[in-house]
C-alpha cells in the first residue's frame, strides 16, 4: 500500500522485513482505507526480581543493555511490578523508592515507556512465579494477630498471598484499613514519580487480588509453602469465603432474602481444589446444586463482593492518579479450564459468575459487571490467553480460551472499554505468535458492530 508524502524504509529484524513510515503526512489520501490504523503498542514484562527483596536493582548493567535492545526492535515500553512487600518492607509508611527510581531512570534513558503494576500481593503462589516476594512483614504480623485478615478456605487454610477483600475497611494495619494503606502507597508513588507520570509512566495497573488480578485465590499453586489442599491443574478450585468477615457478610445477605439458613457457610458439596466437576454435587453437569435458588443466591453474592472490591480499588486509584495523565487499568484472570461445561466451575470459584442457562439459573455473563466498572472509571481491562487455542489443551478438560477471550472482549466492546491482552504462558513458537497478531488486529472496521460486541475491535 502506498502512503502519500511519506518515506518508507525497510529493515531486516531477525530475518523479518519490517516497513517503517518515517514521516507525518499532512493530508491523507482519499483512497486510503479507513481500517488502516496505528499498530498496537507492545510492552514487555520485566523480570519479577528486577528489584530485589532488599531493595536493590538486580544486575543494572544487564538491565540497561536489555532495555536498549528492546527499544531497537520497536518495543513501546516495559511493565514492572511495584511490590508492596519491597517498597514498604521497613514498616508502615516507610517507603523505599530508590531502586525503582533507578530502574525508571534506566527505562527513560532507553527511550521506553512504563506500565507500573501496584502489586499489593505476594509473589510465589502462581504459574510463572520463580521466586518469593512476601507481603510486608508488618502486614503478616497483623495477620497473626487477626488471622481473618486473609482469605480462608473451607479447611481453614489462611492464604497469605493478599488481604481478604472483606477486610478492605477493617482498621487492622497499624491503625489503617487496607484501602487506606493502598491509597497512601499510591500517593507516595505519585509524589516520587510526579515528573514521569503521563510521559514515561503511561499506565497504572491496580492490583486487586492474587497475581494482581481481580479474582479470589481459588487455585493457589504455592511452591514455597506447600499445603495438602493446594491446587493442581485442571482442578475446579475452592470458594474463599470462610474468614469471619466473609461469613458475617454472607449471613446478612441471606437474611435479606429471607433465607437465614443459607448464610452459615459456603456450599457443602463443592468439592476441593483438585476435584473435577463430575466428582461434586455442586458443579456436576446435570442437576448440580449450582442450578438452584440457593446456587443463584450464593454465586450472585460471591461475585458481587468481588466486583464491589474492584470498584473500590479503582475509585481509590482514580482519586490518586485522576489528573496525572496516566491510564488506569485492572487485570482479570484467564480461567479457561472447564469453560466449555455448563456450570463453568473454575470461573465460579474464582469469583466470575459466568455460566450457561440452567433449569433455575439464567445464563450469566460474569465479565460484563467488571467491564462496567472499567467504563465507570475510564480504565482498561487487561486479560490473558491471547496466545492460546482451545486445541492446545486435552479435550477432556473442556478448556475454552478462545471462547473466553472472545466473550470478555465483546463485553469490553459493548461498554466501550479499551482491551489490553497478554500471553498467559511463555511461548516461542510461530503458531502462538500468529494467534497474538490476529487477536491484536481485531475484526474489520465496523464501529457499530464493535459496540454491539458482534465483531472485535483492535486491542489497545
Amino acid at each position: 500500500c502506498s502512503v502519500r508524502k511519506s518515506r518508507v524504509t525497510r529493515e531486516r529484524v531477525r530475518g523479518l522485513e519490517v516497513c517503517r513510515s518515517t514521516s507525518a503526512a499532512t493530508d491523507a489520501s482519499p483512497y486510503e482505507p479507513k481500517y488502516v490504523r496505528p499498530p498496537v503498542p507492545v510492552y514487555v514484562m520485566l523480570p519479577l526480581n528486577v528489584v530485589t527483596n532488599d531493595g536493590r536493582v538486580h544486575e543494572p548493567e544487564s538491565l540497561a543493555d536489555g532495555l536498549i535492545a528492546l527499544k531497537n526492535i520497536g518495543v513501546e515500553g516495559v511493565m514492572i511490578d511495584v511490590w508492596w512487600g519491597i517498597v514498604e518492607r521497613a514498616g508502615p509508611r516507610k517507603y523505599d523508592w530508590a531502586a525503582y527510581e533507578e530502574v525508571v531512570g534506566l527505562i527513560k534513558n532507553a527511550g521506553l515507556k512504563v506500565q507500573a503494576v501496584m502489586s499489593f500481593h505476594a509473589c510465589g503462589a502462581n504459574v510463572g512465579d520463580v521466586l518469593e516476594i512476601p507481603l510486608p512483614d508488618w502486614v503478616l504480623e497483623a495477620g497473626e494477630e487477626d488471622p481473618d485478615l486473609f482469605f480462608t478456605d473451607q479447611y481453614g487454610y489462611r492464604n497469605p498471598e493478599c488481604i481478604s477483600l472483606w477486610a478492605d475497611n477493617a482498621r487492622t494495619l497499624a491503625g489503617r484499613t487496607p484501602l487506606e494503606a493502598y491509597k497512601e502507597f499510591m500517593m507516595s508513588f505519585k509524589k516520587k514519580f510526579k515528573k514521569e507520570l503521563g510521559t514515561t509512566l503511561t499506565e497504572i495497573s491496580v492490583g486487586c487480588g492474587p497475581c494482581g488480578e481481580l479474582r479470589y485465590p481459588a487455585y493457589p499453586e504455592n511452591k514455597f509453602a506447600q499445603n495438602s489442599s493446594q491446587w493442581r491443574f485442571p482442578g475446579i478450585g475452592e470458594f474463599q469465603c470462610y474468614d469471619k468477615r466473609a461469613l458475617v457478610a454472607m449471613a446478612r445477605a441471606a437474611s435479606k432474602v429471607g433465607h437465614i439458613e443459607w448464610g452459615g457457610s459456603g456450599p457443602h458439596d463443592a468439592g476441593g481444589y483438585c476435584n473435577l466437576p463430575a466428582e461434586t454435587g455442586f458443579f456436576r453437569y446435570e442437576g448440580g446444586s449450582w442450578d438452584t435458588e440457593y446456587g443463584l443466591f450464593f454465586l450472585s453474592w460471591y461475585s458481587d463482593q468481588l466486583v464491589k472490591h474492584g470498584d473500590e480499588m479503582l475509585a481509590t486509584a482514580k482519586s490518586v492518579f485522576g489528573k496525572t495523565g496516566v491510564q488506569l487499568a485492572i487485570k482479570c484472570a484467564g480461567v479457561h479450564w472447564w469453560y466449555n461445561v455448563k456450570s463453568h466451575p473454575a470461573e465460579l470459584t474464582a469469583g466470575y459468575f459466568n455460566c450457561r442457562s440452567g433449569r433455575v439459573v439464567p445464563e450469566q455473563d460474569g465479565y460484563a459487571p467488571i467491564a462496567k466498572i472499567c467504563q465507570k472509571y475510564g480504565a482498561r481491562l487487561n486479560f490473558t490467553c491471547v496466545e492460546m487455542k482451545d486445541a492446545d489443551h486435552p479435550w477432556f478438560y473442556h478448556c475454552g480460551p478462545e471462547g473466553l477471550l472472545r466473550q470478555i472482549r465483546a463485553a469490553c466492546a459493548r461498554y466501550d472499554v479499551q482491551f489490553a491482552g497478554e500471553n498467559a504462558l511463555c511461548r516461542f513458537d510461530q503458531e502462538a505468535f500468529n494467534k497474538i497478531i490476529a487477536n491484536c488486529a481485531g475484526e474489520g472496521n465496523d464501529e457499530k458492530a464493535w459496540r454491539q460486541g458482534d465483531r472485535l475491535p483492535p486491542m489497545a
